[in-house]
């Protein structure tokens, strides 16, 4: 049942001291959202005394003519009795409605307004009014969509600073609530057209549901919370897998690939999900890929080296400058002149040992420069014959994508390869017994790559 008591029960299971956080409200004018404002209104007097901390806001798409306007105005006149700052967001020409997918055009312009709000006003979470019939019509077109245990277990009721804590809470209770509290409310007598998927599960699918059993929507509840607790223990076993075939986890995570191919193909989809890569036929993809392949997710770039699966994020990259000057010009009045990058930059990622490169100052252009491969750099490597594609360098090297982004290429203002660090160097330019200015380039380094 419904009652203050039970929601302030539910709002501290969510959160440890309510009354300590800041909230923005989604309010559309709904029996389920003017419940949801009516309960934080009156929740001050309920815990320790405070004042709750809230706004509210409202989106009126103007797709329902006047009942849209009488919708705002319901939500706007209840916050001005009330003293609740109320943040408008009314749709116009130039917010332009797609002729497919309303409702996606509808949720992404409605989350993207409250978090504009939350940031200008500081409110730490949202919360939106749906409820347990809500979770039930999600359950069902989950169930349509093969969308296995994570969706099975529906609607979360708090998920990345988002609460909905009327999730418990069937629309029947809460209609109960709003009749026994006076509250007003407008019904959007849009949701009586079965035009959409949701509506039709909601009009046609679940009333056959309820007729079943007596008990149908309660006992959902409890199946539902099952499932939630079965998902948390397969997501605790998904996690200890994944720590056992971990061979590294610091700027970057690399996997075993041979162990994890070991793995069921669920737990294999369950892991490579939580880096982007949740398409099923994708996965034999990356077992099957030749070393240095690479694929790419939002978020991650992963790269197959040899028994090895590194994910890179992309978002935590270290910002690489594209180019470095190292040297401006040849000063004459010394020779030769020594460079040890170790005091010209620091850090440099891609030196795992030392090198010393002289070079024929006469054969260069100044102003000399390090930045990372292009397509098409070539060079006449020391002790080899001919030339060689810096790209093939690196095949026969046998370093892996990873090694390879972190390599430096010194360069002249011709953008010629002078040498790449700290491998080898280019032969035309060289030193050699007719040398009248020098230049020596060496490292002190001894990073790993």
């Amino acid at each position: 049942m419904l009652e203050k008591s039970s929601f302030i029960s539910q709002l501290k299971n969510l959160v440890h001291e309510p009354e300590n956080h800041t909230y923005l409200l989604a309010v559309s004018g709904g029996a389920d959202s003017m419940v949801l404002a009516s309960l934080f209104r009156d929740l001050g007097n309920k815990i320790k005394g405070s004042t709750f901390q809230f706004q509210v806001a409202h989106i009126n798409y103007k797709l329902r003519g006047r009942d849209s306007d009488l919708d705002q105005k319901t939500v706007q006149d209840f916050c001005e009795k009330n003293h609740i700052k109320f943040h408008l967001y009314e749709v116009s020409e130039k917010d332009q409605k797609p002729e497919n997918s309303i409702q996606l055009w509808a949720r992404e312009l409605r989350y993207t307004f409250f978090k504009e709000i939350q940031e200008k006003e500081k409110l730490e979470f949202l919360v939106t009014a749906h409820h347990l019939n809500d979770q039930l019509e999600t359950f069902i077109i989950n169930l349509s969509k093969a969308a296995g245990i994570n969706g099975l277990s529906g609607i979360p009721s708090n998920d990345n600073y988002i609460l909905r804590p009327l999730l418990n809470f069937s629309k029947k209770e809460i209609y109960h609530f709003a009749e026994e509290h006076t509250i007003e409310f407008r019904e959007d007598l849009s949701n009586k057209k079965s035009d959409y998927l949701r509506n039709k599960i909601r009009n046609e699918i679940v009333p056959v549901l309820m007729e079943t059993n007596d008990h149908f929507l309660e006992n959902f509840k409890k199946s539902s919370l099952y499932l939630n607790q079965t998902k948390d223990f397969v997501q605790k076993q998904i996690q200890e897998i994944e720590n056992r075939l971990t061979v590294f986890n610091q700027d970057h995570k690399i996997l075993s690939k041979e162990k994890l191919d070991q793995e069921s193909d669920f737990v294999k989809f369950e892991i490579l999900k939580k880096y982007g890569f949740n398409q099923e036929e994708e996965i034999p993809k990356i077992f099957k890929a030749e070393n240095n392949s690479s694929f790419f997710s939002k978020e991650y770039q992963l790269i197959v080296n040899r028994n090895e699966l590194i994910f890179i994020n992309k978002g935590n990259e270290k910002k690489i400058e594209e180019e470095i000057v190292l040297i401006d010009h040849f000063d004459f009045s010394e020779n030769p002149i020594n460079i040890n990058l170790v005091d010209y930059i620091e850090n440099i990622d891609g030196i795992n040992k030392g090198f010393e490169w002289d070079f024929d100052v006469d054969k260069l252009h100044f102003p000399l420069r390090l930045r990372k491969q292009k397509e098409g750099d070539e060079l006449y490597p020391t002790g080899f014959s001919g030339k060689k594609k810096v790209s093939k360098f690196f095949r026969d090297e046998k370093l892996s994508i990873l090694a390879r982004q972190k390599i430096w290429i010194l360069t002249d203002s011709d953008d010629s390869v002078l040498g790449i660090i700290p491998f080898r160097q280019d032969r035309r330019y060289a030193k050699n017994e007719k040398t009248k200015w020098s230049l020596k380039i060496f490292n002190e380094m001894n990073n790993e790559i």
